[in-house]
């Protein structure tokens, strides 16, 4: 870490995913304008549950090692600290024991030697059990109130720590923070606010910076983002040589997965954006003023748990016939009826759920669909999931068969009615997992339940 702050702004390079890559072309021009805060987000519930439940890692190794390796030579030339927050995808333990071995073999790679700082955020199950107990853990998005049996029901429980934790962690002079589960504005915004810059203004500018270049135009693909946070305001401008930063593409990454447009709540309290103004200060740069910070009267984390729901098999097909297209409701219809009497007294209901999308016809949307006429061919997505690989397995096969042969008005060709682009067309798609903890947990301390560990990794 350095010393301090450089005099009147800090200088901070974002990545918004790592293993999503960056082009090296915008890396090397941050490094020529200076960093002072490396922040980097690694995960995110965006995948779903599979990642959390399993603790396999989300994002390809090799893409992974590279942008690390990329950023690590920026440390180098730079000083800057680096802080990852929700390693490997979900943050839970595994995830972050194997970003830590990545991280390894690119400093054997480099042949150098840091301090890292790793802040586990995978929570103690008797923890939550006497929070549970003691009335402090609330019901959050979903409504539903949490049970002893949904804490013993998980694979495992993360909590969404906030900046504290790093900050405790950063105060012992690391090169590398490697943390959880993380608010994705912690990873930029701890730093800053350990140096005395003001809350709003790090968390607003934490928020824009969270997805790196997606905030900048033209959006192609994965990107770095740049932010210069003063005590007043912050500039937000893009190391690529093309890309713009403007007044519309900053504040719509403020209103950015939230569902008021002026406040920004997270662990600990909420960010005001009521006052906030937006201003172009030249073609590629916009600057901001005016969040403010609110902190809350009990200090909050978001728990994040993931259940095994069963195990799945799916068949891939394709519809050209404008007859069956035509009356596809009634075929599924009549096709899930005699699926269902074929394997009464085989495989016990309540056991299997099969789920049939339909692209071209309501796919995506569902019953939401608003555009009822069909393409002139449809896509069949088969999706069985059951409390066994065998019956997921039989399920799907039947689902598959019965499509293929099934009768029809109008029905001219008997050879089959579904195309399939693979050989075997039911292929086994592993355990399925389920969220069964989304929900928020009051802290006394917001550092004590998440220590930290010092590591020299050569």
């Amino acid at each position: 870490m350095k010393d301090q702050a450089p005099p009147g702004e800090f200088r901070i390079l974002s990545h918004g995913m790592l293993g999503y890559g960056f082009p090296a072309a915008s890396l090397a021009r941050a490094v020529e304008a200076g960093i002072d805060l490396i922040a980097v987000d690694a995960g995110s519930t965006d995948p779903g549950p599979y990642y959390l439940g399993s603790g396999a890692p989300f994002g390809a190794r090799a893409m992974v090692l590279r942008d690390l390796q990329m950023l690590v030579e920026a440390q180098e030339a730079t000083g800057a600290p680096i802080v990852i927050g929700s390693a490997g995808g979900a943050g839970g333990n595994p995830q972050v024991d194997w970003l830590l071995e990545v991280l390894r073999e690119v400093l054997r790679r480099l042949g150098v030697r840091k301090r890292v700082a790793v802040v586990r955020s995978e929570m103690d199950r008797s923890l939550l059990h006497a929070a549970l107990d003691a009335g402090h853990i609330r019901t959050f998005e979903t409504g539903a109130a949490l049970t002893h049996a949904d804490i013993d029901a998980a694979c495992r429980i993360v909590a969404q720590i906030g900046p504290e934790p790093i900050i405790a962690a950063l105060a012992e002079r690391p090169d590398i923070v490697l943390c959880g589960r993380a608010w994705d504005v912690a990873n930029v915004a701890a730093l800053p606010v350990a140096l005395g810059f003001p809350r709003g203004l790090a968390f607003h500018l934490g928020k824009i910076l969270e997805c790196g270049g997606q905030a900048a135009l033209p959006v192609e693909g994965s990107d770095l983002l740049m932010g210069r946070l003063a005590a007043d305001g912050f500039v937000v401008e893009s190391p690529h040589a093309r890309k713009i930063c403007t007044v519309e593409s900053i504040a719509a990454h403020t209103l950015y997965e939230k569902t008021n447009p002026v406040n920004l709540p997270g662990p600990g309290g909420t960010v005001d954006l009521t006052r906030a103004r937006f201003e172009q200060i030249d073609p590629a740069r916009v600057r901001v003023e005016g969040s403010a910070y609110h902190p809350a009267p009990v200090y909050t984390v978001k728990l994040e748990g993931a259940r095994l729901a069963g195990h799945r098999h799916i068949a891939i097909g394709g519809i050209r016939d404008p007859r069956m297209i035509g009356q596809i409701d009634r075929i599924e219809a009549d096709m899930r009826d005699r699926l269902a009497q074929n394997l009464e007294g085989r495989i016990a209901p309540g056991t299997w759920l099969l789920t049939i999308r339909r692209y071209g016809l309501d796919g995506v949307m569902g019953a939401l669909e608003p555009v009822k006429t069909p393409a002139h061919e449809l896509g069949l997505l088969i999706d069985a999931v059951a409390d066994t690989p065998e019956i997921a397995e039989t399920v799907c096969a039947m689902a598959r068969s019965l499509l293929l042969h099934w009768g029809y008005a109008g029905r001219i060709a008997t050879a089959g009615n579904v195309a399939f682009p693979f050989s075997p067309a039911d292929i086994p798609a592993g355990p399925v997992y389920a969220f069964n903890v989304y929900h928020l947990l009051e802290l006394a301390d917001p550092v004590a339940p998440f220590p930290f560990e010092m590591l020299e990794v050569a």
